[in-house]
């Protein structure tokens, strides 16, 4: 049988935590690493309608992109949200991993995912690893195969996300080759992307005063919403997991070891409703 610390395993070949920012909460959160596994369930975030959903149907394991709890705390009560479902979620057995920045830096990450879906090649870190200039980094940047207008290529994020909207920044004609990619709350990465000569940030939100600072600096930003900047990759990520452990079962010489049962979760939702 397949057990947790060896799932874990896996899923820091598929984003080494060396790779996290050294603020994150990454591997292992919950849970004993010897138990087997079953079930496992990635979701976006742990929120009451996804850790429902995994008690019900018996994961043994979460991968949650953000850590649970994702801050330090003293105590685990019930009587704040995310320690009331650590608490819920140990009572009924599921353990959680979050991979959470180290997914978001490594080689077929993230970013990668969110470049490779809009045809931008030629890609490299936004900002390189400290430890391992020439390797996976934070962000990322490179060409679009032919330049864009600034309209044409969020119309182009707009269609390949099937996003409901998307906001940019910028003149609208302005010519684009030069894309970054920062998943999530990325806004923090436009000194990185004006550093390094991009026309243009996507990312999934920033501040009001951030995106004043892009349209002062003369770079575009694209804001497709935090959820739909990661949400998909999720999904990714649950075949990755699916088809290692499948690979892994497959090599093993152990005829007890049955299948296990991966999936995204069904009962996540962007929580921002647009009219």
């Amino acid at each position: 049988m397949i057990l947790i610390k060896q799932v874990c395993n896996i899923l820091e070949e598929l984003a080494p935590l060396r790779l996290a920012e050294e603020w994150d909460n990454v591997g292992l959160i919950l849970g004993d690493p010897e138990l087997p596994v079953r079930k496992v369930m990635t979701c976006l975030t742990v929120t009451p309608e996804s850790a429902q959903e995994a008690i019900a149907e018996k994961a043994d394991l979460i991968v949650s992109h953000h850590p649970l709890p994702f801050r330090k705390t003293r105590r685990i009560t019930t009587e704040s949200t995310a320690t009331k479902l650590v608490w819920e979620l140990a009572r009924a057995g599921v353990s959680i991993y979050s991979p959470h920045t180290a997914f978001d830096s490594t080689v077929s990450g993230i970013n990668a995912m969110l470049c490779e879906r809009l045809g931008v090649g030629d890609m490299r870190s936004l900002i390189p690893n400290r430890d391992e200039p020439e390797g996976p980094g934070a962000g990322r940047v490179g060409k679009l195969s032919a330049p864009q207008t600034l309209l044409q290529f969020a119309q182009d994020v707009k269609s390949k996300f099937a996003l409901p909207k998307v906001h940019f920044v910028g003149d609208a004609e302005r010519e684009v080759h030069f894309i970054a990619t920062a998943c999530g709350s990325g806004g923090t990465f436009l000194e990185h992307a004006v550093g390094v000569g991009a026309d243009v940030l996507v990312t999934g939100e920033a501040t009001f005063h951030t995106v004043l600072e892009a349209r002062a600096s003369g770079i575009g930003m694209i804001l497709m919403g935090h959820y739909f900047s990661e949400r998909f990759a999720v999904e990714a990520l649950a075949e990755k997991i699916g088809a290692a452990i499948g690979a892994a079962i497959d090599a093993s010489i152990d005829a007890s070891i049955g299948d296990v049962e991966v999936w995204a979760s069904r009962r996540e939702s962007n929580p921002v409703e647009t009219l």
